[in-house]
């Protein structure tokens, strides 16, 4: 018997690290190989390549998995068995909604060309991947799940942790991620994944489809043999493309720039996926136009170019917001245009204001009834800027744009003042974790109050130094993505920013980042709750509930008792971490530097006591106020709300 014809264990000897691709001929071999549905995905995933701008490398860099029955005998016997011969490594993380958070990290940090899959067993292993699945789809990051589901063949139904439905015998908790997924199968027999994984490794691969790609593998099925044929293992490269925007579209663009007198470009994280940095910054100076950032954009250029005016929007500052405000013509380069970029559709208020999307989706880029330009950010600004100079467009006067750039790093500077008088801040915080981060380290943080106040303050020079997760806001997110970042840069030092509640939510992946060797700068700061919404709530009218960490009153039956104890260092201790305190600036940099010597994960205890954030800066957003109330505050919030609104306009 052939190699080729062999069982799967005398198979997994023969084959190389690429399956069968570099041995098998892509074309007329009409040998096979016995594998499982498990095993064939193992080996098919370790085979797949991606190429962008001729630099080629493997897509999957490993395989997270938390087993139980509903995998472990299936994929959990795969990788055992031939996962370190192809070279598709396993990780093991402590929570699967974590593990997707790492891996929706990973890659984003490598700009969407290298990824992991992850898999679960049926059941609450499967369904605590849903939070994750939907982060990574609506931040268009490619991650693969691989969840374990109920038999195909229903002789043991209901199985353990099945969900019956009374409707029919097709369904299970993971028809939970089709929402979720920009591409979802359930594999019933092993010779579907002929066609189902090469569909999916297309949608992981393009930059406009991709986000959260979810294959159901029933138990059964994952352990089920077939005689795959064995061209279906060989090399595969998927090229992401740059594809420009049609001609004519090219040129109503040049004739809108051309007459523009205040331009604003709004970059989005679509510019730093497509490495378009340089083109960027090289388009802005040509044609002296202010670039404004996103949350996801951030970074794109650094924080001193002349050119870039900060953040814009409802966490924006007082340059970028004051030049939106005013602007004729808004170039909106990678970015989903989501409610806090555009400040709730308040943040273009000149009369005659249009609109270029220059995206590689075309969802993105016919927001705000834009003139679509259809592809790649590089491609498209490269493009623009030799059609504008050719004919003859010439550049803006940075002077205004200068004196408002100057007037908001003086603001920065004022709030980050570490030695200014009063209780140890938030901002002051962040200015010095800032200040002691080299030009290459990375950020991480999430949700809360701390995104807002880190896209205002954080100075970044280099496109990957700001990594916050502001499309789904995911409480959670910041060490275990924290965890990815490193994973994918372990030569860059990583400071995780996160407050105590989201700490509470999800911070088992330091036992993770210890096990792997990945070391994270954690700074905890506590403020003794949910304090952003708390912010959000009593601006808005109602007196705290609900947000604050304390003790039920049991004469009231509130929870406004006195604050809950926790001591999260002791906590992060007891998980391996190296743990320090700070509770005024010169201990916080005496502990960063501290923690600069270390080579294992490091949390940074820091309780303030003032609750001081940073104001907003022209800028609005919609968050509706009850219509009735007997409560005084939220009557007069709803009247501010009421005038607020007309100050939102279509755009038709």
């Amino acid at each position: 018997m052939s190699a080729t014809t062999a069982t799967a264990a005398s198979t997994s000897t023969t084959t190389t690290s690429t399956g069968t691709a570099d041995a098998v001929s892509a074309t007329g071999d009409t040998s096979t190989i016995r594998l499982t549905a498990a095993q064939a995905i193992v080996r098919f995933l370790a085979a797949q390549y991606t190429e962008r701008d001729g630099v080629q490398q493997r897509l999957f860099a490993g395989m997270f998995g938390i087993f139980g029955h509903g995998n472990v005998t299936g994929l959990g016997q795969a990788l055992e068995e031939i996962g370190g011969e192809v070279g598709l490594t396993y990780y093991r993380p402590q929570n699967e909604q974590a593990m997707v958070h790492t891996a929706a990290a990973y890659a984003r940090m490598t700009n969407r060309t290298q990824i992991f899959a992850c898999t679960s067993s049926i059941g609450p292993g499967a369904t605590n991947m849903l939070t994750g699945a939907a982060l990574a789809t609506v931040n268009r990051l490619p991650v693969l799940l691989l969840p374990g589901d109920i038999f195909a063949n229903r002789r043991p139904d209901p199985v353990l942790q099945q969900l019956e439905y009374p409707l029919g015998m097709d369904v299970s908790v993971n028809d939970a991620f089709r929402p979720v997924s920009r591409f979802w199968d359930r594999i019933n027999r092993p010779e579907q994944l002929l066609a189902s994984l090469p569909a999916a490794m297309r949608v992981l691969t393009d930059p406009a489809e991709t986000g959260a790609v979810t294959l159901a593998l029933p138990q059964d099925v994952q352990t089920e043999a077939f005689d795959f044929p064995a061209n279906f293992f060989r090399k595969r490269v998927w090229r992401v493309r740059r594809p420009l925007p049609v001609a004519e579209d090219l040129e109503d663009a040049v004739a809108l720039i051309a007459k523009a007198k205040q331009p604003v470009i709004v970059a989005g994280g679509g510019v730093i996926y497509a490495e378009a940095s340089e083109a960027l910054g090289a388009f802005a100076t040509a044609f002296g136009i202010p670039v404004a950032e996103t949350q996801a954009g951030k970074g794109v250029l650094p924080w001193d170019h002349p050119w870039n005016v900060g953040p814009i929007g409802s966490a924006g500052g007082l340059a970028a917001n004051r030049i939106a405000r005013d602007a004729d013509l808004v170039i909106a380069v990678g970015t989903r245009l989501a409610d806090f970029t555009t400040a709730s559709k308040t943040a273009f208020q000149h009369p005659d204001v249009q609109v270029i999307g220059i995206n590689v989706a075309a969802l993105d880029a016919f927001k705000l009834s834009a003139l679509p330009l259809i592809g790649d950010a590089r491609a498209t600004l490269d493009e623009l800027a030799h059609r504008l100079g050719a004919a003859g467009v010439a550049a803006h006067d940075g002077a205004p744009v200068a004196a408002l750039k100057a007037e908001w790093d003086a603001a920065v500077d004022e709030l980050i003042d570490p030695e200014k008088p009063g209780a140890f801040s938030q901002p002051q915080v962040i200015g010095l974790v800032n200040a002691a981060s080299g030009p290459r380290d990375v950020v991480v943080c999430a949700a809360g109050g701390m995104p807002g106040d880190l896209l205002k303050l954080w100075r970044p020079r280099d496109p990957k130094g700001y990594h916050v997760e502001y499309g789904y806001s995911c409480m959670g997110y910041e060490i275990a993505g924290g965890l990815g970042v490193k994973m994918a840069a372990p030569d860059r030092e990583v400071y995780v920013m996160v407050g105590d509640g989201s700490y509470l939510m999800m911070h088992t992946e330091i036992v993770t980042s210890i096990q792997e060797g990945k070391k994270l700068t954690i700074v905890l700061v506590d403020n003794n709750g949910f304090r952003c919404i708390r912010e959000l709530q009593t601006q808005s009218g109602s007196p705290s509930f609900g947000n604050e960490l304390r003790f039920r009153d049991e004469a009231n039956n509130r929870l406004d008792g006195p604050t809950v104890p926790i001591d999260f260092a002791a906590n992060a201790r007891s998980l391996g971490a190296v743990t320090y305190t700070a509770t005024t600036p010169a201990e916080l940099r005496d502990a960063l530097d501290k923690a600069k010597a270390e080579t294992t994960t490091t949390l940074i205890y820091v309780p303030v006591e003032s609750q001081e954030r940073v104001r907003g800066f022209d800028s609005w957003w919609d968050v509706p106020i009850a219509q009735v109330s007997a409560e005084p505050g939220v009557q007069a919030a709803r009247a501010d709300y009421e005038e607020a609104i007309v100050r939102q306009r279509p755009f038709v």
